[in-house]
């Protein structure tokens, strides 16, 4: 079966140092899958492997069955890509970057482009360098959207935006998956932005991927736990534990279930998408983080 995304013992090395090392995964077709991990994880590179813009140190990869770096003008066009920067022609209007599209790209959609602007009363008028930083983002999506791709790759492009624009960016995204069923890679730090968008995730750490599952499987299959700290090995010998929280008498634990948990001593809590994450970053770092839960203001990563 054809993934959206499939990579095999990829790997990339400058010198000594492996950006992304062993990396192993399958992306169905069809989700809108998150990509998280701390700085230096690998995100950015494993996205530009799949665009084609490196060339795999070992293993490979495949983008909707075509390998990016051999086949390029024969995926490129199929992929549309929005980058933390936000590459845009700071002196060209809106309208002039619409054009350069038009003319760079064969299924190039002017009328979705014009309407999804209008609906964001972004004026084709106004130079890209004047827009704020949230209009930006806005027309680079557009821009990846009017391709009619069948795959987008979004690396970091809300990170440094107001909560406002963000929640617009995410409006319009969602907006376009719902209507063109759109296969989504989203990277970012921001994982309560994941949690509302993202239906698969996928966790890079230490150069790895630690987790790569749809988000209702993971939620379905980790639980908090807090109970007496002395029946903690019990837990252990049936269950796997990512993070241990203990006082003098009591545990609180994130499992990962290998079947119901017996033992009536233990309260089970459903695990938050925050518990998990953090759970497995903290596993490859050696981190011990202080997780805060819903009823609070941050979860720290």
């Amino acid at each position: 079966m054809i993934q959206a995304l499939e990579a095999t013992d990829l790997g990339k090395r400058y010198g000594k140092e492996w950006a992304l090392r062993d990396c192993t995964l399958k992306l169905p077709i069809g989700r809108v899958a998150g990509l998280v991990g701390p700085n230096g994880a690998g995100k950015t590179t494993l996205l530009h492997l799949a665009m084609g813009l490196l060339e795999p140190s070992t293993g490979s990869v495949q983008v909707l069955g075509i390998s990016p770096r051999q086949n390029s003008s024969s995926i490129l066009p199929r992929i549309g890509f929005v980058a933390q920067d936000r590459p845009l022609y700071r002196t060209f209007s809106v309208k002039d970057m619409l054009t350069l599209g038009q003319k760079l790209n064969p299924h190039w959609d002017m009328a979705l482009a014009q309407e999804r602007l209008a609906n964001l009363s972004i004026p084709l008028n106004r130079t890209t360098g004047k827009l704020s930083g949230g209009q930006q983002a806005q027309v680079a999506l557009v821009m990846a959207l009017a391709k009619r791709p069948e795959m987008l790759i979004l690396d970091e492009p809300i990170a440094n935006l107001d909560p406002l624009a963000r929640y617009e960016f995410q409006q319009t995204l969602m907006d376009a998956v719902a209507q063109d069923g759109l296969t989504v890679l989203f990277s970012s730090h921001l994982i309560a932005d994941l949690d509302r968008i993202c239906d698969y995730l996928i966790i890079l750490s230490a150069s790895r991927v630690q987790v790569a599952s749809d988000i209702d499987s993971l939620l379905r299959t980790h639980k908090r736990l807090i109970g007496p700290r002395e029946r903690q090995a019990s837990i252990a010998r049936t269950h796997t534990v990512l993070r241990e929280q203990s006082s003098e008498r009591q545990s609180n634990l994130l499992i990962r279930v290998n079947g119901p948990v017996l033992d009536p001593a233990w309260e089970v809590q459903e695990a938050s998408l925050e518990d998990i994450v953090l759970a497995y970053l903290a596993l490859q770092t050696g981190v011990t983080f202080s997780v805060q839960h819903k009823d609070t203001q941050e979860v720290p990563l």
